[in-house]
Parts: structure tokens; sequence; C-alpha cells
């Protein structure tokens, strides 16, 4: 990288540093219609502390801190566990198609069938690939799909009258899963690995008892091991009346070879973002439908 005044000008100074009031080209037009305010005065801002900047330095500013990234598109990311998955040009583009990208949220039901059947199809395709009776595609992201599925634990066994407090998490687990049992209001006990970097069932066996709400796991696993004992554990988890849940972070490899729901899993979350190449980062948000087993 340069050390010219130049280049750290472009790569240090934020853009409100560049602010030159007058020099933007974008001039909405005025309202011919009249303005219907959703929110309430108290939480609408009058006026936005946007900086000034002709276009062409808008795209420089960002074209040049994109430079400093490492991603993907310019070299090899071997961390399979993380959102840096690739996604072909051609699945960008048809997330792109006109008439359900763009759709404004209060259109009425009547004129966005097309975007709700293909919803309902999408459950229906989930539910085949990964062996489960049902899919909500509500969470936003993989952790809340993963906060969602320890809330759906919660319900099961308030229904049944069962009150467990604790949830099993080994130590080669997504990390996101602590913060959504505690956020639940359950313990997380850390179950130790064995050796061979998988689960170690007599651990298991020993940690399992009535208070326990059930075990998350990944599989793989952020070692990248499949976990060779995955029927084993979870009878184990059932047998004490537990719940065996999935973290989708690393479904990527087990898709189209084995299904979530053969392998014991009572619910799931995927990463639409992660694992169907939905946009994401700069792109759109995430996606992290839950599926579960009746």
């Amino acid at each position: 990288m340069s050390n010219s005044p130049q280049a750290a000008d472009t790569h240090d100074r934020l853009l409100f540093e560049k602010d030159r009031p007058g020099s933007a080209v974008m001039r909405l037009p005025k309202l011919d219609v009249p303005a219907e305010g959703r929110l309430p005065g108290e939480l609408r801002r009058q006026q936005l502390p946007l900086p000034s900047l002709p276009e062409v330095e808008v795209v420089r500013h960002y074209t040049a801190l994109s430079r400093k990234n490492f991603g993907v598109d310019t070299g090899f990311y071997p961390l399979g566990s993380c959102t840096m998955k690739y996604n072909p040009r051609v699945n960008e583009a048809v997330a792109r198609l006109p008439g359900f990208s763009q759709l404004h949220p209060f259109l009425p039901e009547t004129h966005c069938q097309g975007a709700l059947r293909l919803m309902h199809e999408l459950e229906q395709l989930l539910c085949a690939i990964t062996g489960m009776d049902a899919y909500t595609l509500q969470p936003a992201a993989g952790a809340h799909g993963e906060f969602t599925g320890v809330l759906v634990m919660k319900a099961h066994f308030d229904a049944i009258g069962e009150r467990r407090r604790k949830m099993l998490i080994p130590d080669s687990a997504h990390g996101t899963n602590p913060a959504s049992v505690a956020l639940s209001g359950f313990e997380s006990v850390e179950l130790k690995g064995g050796p061979d970097g998988c689960v170690d069932l007599d651990a298991l066996e020993r940690a399992m008892d009535s208070d326990v709400v059930g075990m998350m796991l990944t599989n793989p696993n952020t070692h990248g091991l499949f976990e060779k004992d995955i029927l084993e554990i979870a009878r184990i988890v059932h047998k004490h009346g537990g719940l065996l849940y999935g973290d989708g972070a690393n479904a990527n490899a087990l898709l189209g070879v084995a299904r979530f729901g053969d392998l014991g899993f009572d619910l799931i979350h995927l990463n639409l973002h992660k694992s169907f190449s939905t946009p994401h980062g700069g792109g759109g948000p995430g996606s992290g439908p839950l599926g579960v087993k009746r």
C-alpha cells in the first residue's frame, strides 16, 4: 500500500471529514401526495447529519476501503464455520428479480401472493432436505433462529409441566450458543470433548439428568469433525427426556448427504445466507429459519 499523503487521505479520513456542504448531486423531489407519518413526532428526526459529497467521491471512498478487506473474492478463506462462504453470482442475480425484491412491507396480501408462495414452497423444501416437519422463516439471522429455538425448547417443557434449568453445550459448539441460553434464562453447562475432538459419550451420560433441557450440537463441529456418534448422542439425550438442538452453522457439509431429522435432532436452525447463498453482509440481511420435529 502506498504511503503517499493521497493514499493516507483516501483510506484514513471518514466521509464526515470530507464533507463539503452543497456538493451532493442528489435532490429529492417534493411530495405530490399527502405525507403519512407512521412514527410519532418525538421519534422522528428533523434533520439527518449526513455528509455532502459528489457520488464519485463516495464510490472511490468505499472502493478504497474494500481493498483493505480480505474476503472470498480476493483469496482463500479456510474457516468454514463462519459467514465467509462464497455465493455464486447467478444466485445474487436471482435474489434481485423484479417483483420479488423491494416489496413494500405494507403491501396487502393480495398484491404479494408470489412472494408468499415462494416462502411457503421454501418451507417445504427445507423440510425435505433436513428431515424436519415444519419451519418458521421469521428469524432474521442465525443467532436469532438459535434464540427462537431455545425459547421453543423452554415452551415445550413449560407445556408439559417440567421445570428444567440447564443446557449442555460442547466445547466444540458454535460460539453464539451460550448467549442464546443465557438470554433465555437457562444455565450453560460446558461439555468437554474427547481426545478425538468429538463429544465424549461418558461425559454426556454423566451430565444428563432430569434438570437438563437438552443439548445444543453443531455437526460437523467447529473442529471440522463430523460427530460420528450422533445417533448415540441423540439416544442418551432422549433417554433422559431432553431435546437435541442442531446448530446449522456448518450445514453445508451435510446438505444432500444426510438429514438432521434422521440423525436424531429435534429442532435445528439454518443460515440461509451461509448454506443457500441468500445475499448477506452489505448485500442484505441474514436469515435463520428454525425447523422442528413433531
